[in-house]
């Protein structure tokens, strides 16, 4: 039996790339597979098989965007914020981006309840951090997708969402929630009355989306909290979540023979901050080995160095098989993505999830966390020396990403999300 599932993704790479790859695997069994995407990625899906039927968050611009144009110019704008203690951002960076999102909540709500009306789904798929109440009142299968952030599925040892607070340390804990506690109330408060007049539910307390009737959260098992809290029934956890839609990569004869290669990826919002990026490859240059880099959308202002390559786009998923270690912001997808390949992490976290994360793979051994406007190059230097010598480190690894690999999660997702959808247990 068909089933037509209608995915919703949050307008940037990491959300609609793991969209992609759970949906593709729908899609090549035969079911139909419609994006609510965000109108700048208009004809990106279409060229992978989906169907497109497109929201737009806000008033149409002039001129046609990139896809997740708005998201990489804010997160360009409010560079400046990232070198705030994380419980600073909270007001004028966390708040900000909460903001954003309500409003696109809001303003497309008409659109999705015509597209739900046309797609008439059977499923409907959404990965984002907030609740759009069309997706919840369809009178349909509503699955979540927590490809984000760890520390969105709370828990009483659990330390702060956003905070990058180490986990055997609660020093701090109860400052940082008072303090999102009085930035975020009111804002929270005036969603929730709006998200109820829509019919929808009301949302857990400070949360800004609901539960699904299924939730699927991607975090590795070796990472994850799992002594700390436990996942509800309906919650299903995936090991990984990495998607097979990417293009083969072939390195240029010669580049990396008898170096390290590495990949060096802020993602496509942090490499938005080009001082930063120049910075980065500027320390990376003083050594031997090789690099791949991801230069994002500012991608003309900037410079490679003579041992690099790299491009605007790059088939993430197909690269980092073949490297040495991963330098990273700490993006969901690209962390869980590395410890699916096994490759350990330098961590340089920017915004929202990645302080989580970065601290995460830190406290856990897989990884070092530096500070991403404050490190020195020796820092940077003796952080790759000591990854790229650690044999130890390297065998668990490899032992890891085969144990999370075998796990399959995009297909345990496509699985899940078929199972609901045809009403099976």
């Amino acid at each position: 039996m068909s089933l037509t599932v209608l995915f919703m993704p949050e307008s940037a790479y990491g959300p609609t790339n793991n969209c992609i790859g759970i949906g593709d695997v729908l899609r090549r069994r035969g079911h139909r597979v419609v994006f609510a995407a965000e109108a700048s990625w208009a004809g990106k899906l279409t060229a992978l098989g989906f169907e497109e039927d497109l929201v737009n968050l806000a008033p149409e611009p002039d001129e046609p965007q990139d896809a997740g144009q708005f998201w990489k110019d804010f997160i360009r704008d409010s560079a400046p914020e990232f070198r705030k203690p994380t419980v600073d951002q909270l007001e004028t960076m966390v708040k900000p981006i909460w903001e954003e999102l309500v409003v696109g909540a809001r303003y497309c709500q008409p659109q999705l309840l015509e597209i739900i009306a046309r797609v008439k789904p059977d499923v409907i798929v959404e990965d984002n951090v907030i609740a759009f109440p069309a997706l919840n009142t369809a009178g349909v299968p509503f699955v979540r997708v927590v490809s984000c952030n760890p520390l969105e599925v709370k828990g009483p040892n659990i330390a702060p969402v956003f905070s990058g607070y180490p986990a055997d340390d609660h020093s701090g804990w109860a400052d940082f929630l008072a303090e999102y506690d009085r930035t975020h109330r009111p804002m929270w408060e005036q969603f929730n009355d709006w998200v109820v007049e829509q019919g929808a539910p009301a949302l857990p307390d400070l949360e800004f989306i609901h539960e699904g009737d299924l939730n699927l959260y991607v975090f590795p098992e070796v990472l994850d909290y799992t002594k700390s809290r436990r996942l509800g029934l309906n919650w299903k956890r995936l090991e990984s979540s990495v998607r097979e839609t990417d293009a083969v990569y072939s390195l240029p004869d010669g580049f990396a023979d008898g170096h390290k290669l590495i990949y060096f990826s802020l993602g496509s919002l942090g490499s938005a901050d080009v001082e930063l990026m120049r910075r980065i490859i500027a320390a990376l240059a003083k050594t031997e080995h090789r690099y791949i880099v991801s230069k994002g959308p500012l991608h003309a202002e900037i410079e490679l160095a003579d041992n690099m390559i790299g491009a605007e786009f790059l088939p993430q998923t197909s690269i980092i098989p073949l490297v040495d270690l991963v330098i990273t912001h700490g993006g969901n997808n690209t962390t869980t993505e590395a410890m699916h390949f096994g490759k350990p992490m330098i961590l340089l976290p920017l915004f929202w999830d990645q302080y989580d994360n970065a601290q995460r793979v830190d406290e856990t051994g897989y990884g070092v966390r530096l500070a991403t406007y404050g490190f020195t190059d020796e820092e940077l230097h003796s952080a790759i020396d000591r990854l790229l010598g650690d044999d130890d480190l390297r065998a668990r690894l490899a032992a890891d990403g085969e144990a999370i690999r075998a796990a399959d999660g995009v297909r345990v997702a496509a699985d899940a999300i078929e199972n609901i959808g045809l009403g099976r247990k």
